[in-house]
């Protein structure tokens, strides 16, 4: 995968199969778009591209309505590598840039910069000053200018459209199974462990105590999980919460213990997928308590991973 900020780099390969958009989450309906450009672009010989956009339009342009994110921005090219693409383009999105017309970009950016010979965007995605750049004016453009463009269409989970809004509401319900299904893996987060109060360790089960980078986090409650250390998936039960026995605390923490391991996480990026919500977060009346519902909630985790072994490896890769 090669990262370029801005389009008029001279290492951009090209002619280019592309598209361009937001993707965050890059959920089925992402990934659709992803695999018709790879497809196209070995098709016809050209460098399957995605164009992005940093920060989100509308955090520039609407900052009170503007959604919290999915995925890092390193988070988001990483998965586009994974899809297959080989190049992204990152333009700084601000609001010069909103101001430039959708044909304009078309013509300087699309066709005479990037040599696009096809470009695809998702279905009722829309670019340019005012959102001027929908399909209908990119397939009249594209006529004028020799390269083909057309429209990937939706993807629908039981009956309705997958997209970013829908997983973050999913993910808000703490219904990570269902968010799941749209993004076609594990929704998860990534962050720095931190050194915490300890509280764990002295009840026999030491945690790594996550500052995810990630603006969106499940539900508060305790979950089945997996935790990338070394390359290795490893199981293990996560608390998002406010830890209401020991605090009455205002911002959410993510603590994950790794079943059957024993290391020091603390100042390493780690990763946690989260794979199946056992309970709801609660104040127990002792610690001796919390310790005999923690024993449970490994038991079952346990069980979890007994049950849906083969599925467990299929979604860790």
């Amino acid at each position: 995968m090669r990262l370029f900020h801005g389009t008029d780099n001279a290492e951009i390969q090209r002619p280019t199969v592309l598209t361009l958009g937001v993707f965050d989450g890059l959920h089925l309906g992402h990934q659709l778009i992803m695999r018709t450009v790879v497809d196209r672009a070995h098709e016809t010989g050209a460098v399957p591209t995605v164009i992005t956009f940093d920060p989100h339009p509308r955090a520039v342009l609407h900052p009170e309505s503007a959604p919290p994110l999915l995925q890092t921005l390193d988070q988001k090219v990483e998965g586009f590598g994974v899809l297959g693409i080989e190049q992204t383009i990152v333009v700084r999105f601000n609001k010069a840039f909103s101001q430039i017309r959708a044909e304009e970009f078309l013509r300087d950016v699309v066709k005479d910069r990037l040599h696009a010979k096809e470009v695809y965007l998702g279905c009722g995605f829309a670019f340019g000053h005012d959102r001027e750049g929908n399909i209908a004016l990119l397939r009249r453009v594209s006529q004028e200018l020799g390269f083909l463009a057309d429209e990937v269409p939706e993807v629908r989970f039981r009956n309705q459209r997958v997209s970013s809004s829908k997983v973050r509401r999913l993910l808000a319900e703490g219904k990570v199974n269902l968010a799941r299904r749209l993004l076609g893996r594990p929704y998860g987060v990534e962050g720095l462990v931190e050194r915490g109060a300890e509280r764990g360790r002295t009840l026999g089960f030491p945690t790594a105590n996550l500052h995810p980078k990630n603006r969106v986090i499940p539900r508060n409650g305790v979950y089945v999980t997996g935790t990338l250390i070394d390359g290795q998936w490893r199981r293990s039960v996560t608390n998002v919460g406010l830890r209401p026995t020991f605090e009455a605390g205002t911002e959410p923490s993510v603590e994950t213990f790794v079943i059957d391991w024993a290391g020091d996480l603390y100042g390493d990026v780690v990763r946690v997928r989260f794979l199946h919500r056992l309970r709801d977060e609660k104040k127990f009346g002792s610690v001796a308590e919390l310790k005999a519902q923690i024993q449970k909630d490994v038991a079952r985790a346990q069980s979890y991973f007994e049950r849906n072994a083969a599925r467990h490896r299929l979604s860790m890769v």
